[in-house]
């Protein structure tokens, strides 16, 4: 590959580009669901092709194409040149990148069981076993599971003097039980709404066992059709990891990322409250909170040896004792935000045909020094809550309500009822300033989210949160009620 990214990097910039970069992409993918004991989809695909982006006249331009052969090398990278001139026609200031060090090499992470050698066959048996457990509950109308898996070769090479290959493989998936009766459903997942995933192999996706857990999610989804209503009042909260995960990837990731604060990012996935005159001067929550963007984590979702702009992976601090110090940046947005700060490198592309854009990388909440038992026993009266059932949330990332699949009743430090259908709601710097325990390392799990939307045309990221267990006071729960002010 390397003749044919030299050729194309000779190509531009003979044609006056300032600057430009390749990425040549090869990826396989495997999906199996089954639903009430049947195999609901089988798919298997493959794809490759290459995107080159430049600078010229001070404008960016991007043109992709799937044959990767020399002459269409030539012919998209002059596409690309054309598209950087006409845009430079309406620019407001020419493109400024921050510096990066040229670098070389080939990476891969370490996989013990290749999900793409284990027969498909085992796979879909796996996920019977658990759908036939579920459909033993006579309340489960519904039950389902599935296994995705992602292999990804990636090229990336610049003028600047990069030649980069990364390899990387993600395995992962979940199951679910949908119970009903006399026009009520329920539902509970495991390990999470959606799955589970992670940047690692088959083994994974064993390490879960779905089988040992299909009895009980599906009686609990039973019992939830006679569970009482969650109360509507004002209660201390905690959350379970999967649903602490999106409240950081909703409420912290993506008001940290600086091309929503710059407002280049704003018609599909809105903006951000955290302004740059915040940046080391807002209170983002409690002392006890910290939050990391950090690619570099064993097994992540949103783990990589260097992004799409060839900005090496790397641990960087969002919100540090509850103050918020940092943002996700690419090589231009960090330009813009000073001229002494470098990219953090989160800039990805979800295949060759997209332009990389500031996406999360593993945003973690940093583990306490409390255990999830502790943190009950410790609570008067709360609400233990598990899974997301759904969300909503302000295009700034300030207001939001969440609802989860089950809560438990806290009362005197112990559980009790199960409720249904509970929600909360907040204002993400009043939220995270409640948050008074964390529980630690023994509990911190990094869930991986490998549907997470932007841009236009969208583009899905997979992404990853370590977090676990915390608790927040003074929470309204339930349904907030509206007052006759007669």
């Amino acid at each position: 590959m390397r003749d044919l990214t030299e050729r194309a990097l000779d190509k531009i910039t003979d044609l006056g580009a300032t600057y430009g970069d390749i990425r040549i992409v090869r990826r396989k993918s495997e999906s199996v669901q089954v639903k009430n004991g049947k195999v609901e989809s089988l798919t298997s695909e493959e794809e490759e092709g290459f995107g080159i982006r430049v600078i010229a006249d001070g404008a960016w331009g991007f043109a992709c194409s799937m044959m990767i052969e020399p002459e269409e090398i030539d012919r998209v990278a002059e596409l690309a040149i054309r598209v950087a001139k006409a845009s430079a026609l309406v620019q407001q200031s020419p493109v400024r990148l921050s510096p990066v060090e040229p670098a070389e090499g080939s990476f891969e992470f370490e996989v013990l069981k290749d999900p793409f050698e284990v027969p498909v066959e085992d796979k879909i048996d796996l996920l019977l076993d658990a759908d036939s457990i579920m459909r033993q509950i006579p309340e489960v109308r519904v039950s389902q599971g599935t296994m995705e898996f992602w292999h990804t070769e990636s090229i990336f090479a610049s003028t600047e003097g990069s030649y980069i290959r990364q390899v990387k493989t993600e395995s992962g998936g979940g199951i679910e039980a949908m119970a009903a009766s006399e026009g009520e459903v329920q539902k509970r997942s495991y390990p999470a709404a959606g799955g589970d995933f992670a940047a690692r192999g088959y083994e994974f996706v064993e390490s879960m066992d779905l089988v040992g857990n299909a009895e009980r999610i599906a009686r609990e989804a039973a019992d939830l059709l006679v569970a009482p209503q969650c109360p509507s009042d004002t209660r201390t909260l905690i959350l379970e990891g999967s649903m602490l995960a999106l409240q950081v990837h909703e409420s912290c990731g993506h008001p940290s990322e600086l091309d929503r604060v710059f407002g280049t990012e704003a018609s599909y996935a809105g903006t951000s409250f955290l302004t740059p005159d915040k940046l080391s001067n807002f209170k983002y929550g409690s002392d006890i909170v910290n939050i990391a963007a950090d690619a570099t984590c064993l097994g992540g979702l949103g783990s990589f040896f260097y992004d799409d702009e060839g900005v090496p992976a790397q641990k960087v601090d969002l919100v540090r004792e509850g103050l918020f110090v940092g943002y996700l940046t690419s090589r231009e947005t960090a330009a813009q935000l000073d001229d002494d700060t470098y990219s953090n490198g989160a800039m990805r592309a979800d295949g060759w045909n997209r332009i990389p854009l500031i996406r999360m990388t593993n945003i973690n909440l940093e583990p306490g020094d409390w255990s999830l038992d502790e943190m009950i026993e410790d609570t008067r009266e709360g609400l233990y809550t598990e899974a997301v059932a759904s969300w909503s949330i302000d295009d700034k990332r300030l207001n939001f309500e969440f609802a989860t699949e089950v809560a438990w009743e806290i009362k005197d430090g112990s559980l009790g009822q199960m409720f249904k259908n509970p929600t909360y709601t907040g204002i993400t710097p009043e939220f995270w300033a409640s948050c008074d325990a964390i529980a630690s390392q023994e509990e911190w799990h990094i869930w991986g989210v490998p549907n997470c939307g932007k841009g236009e045309p969208v583009q899905t990221a997979h992404v990853g949160h370590g977090v676990a267990p915390a608790r927040f006071q003074n929470v309204r729960v339930g349904v907030v009620e509206s007052q006759d002010t007669d």
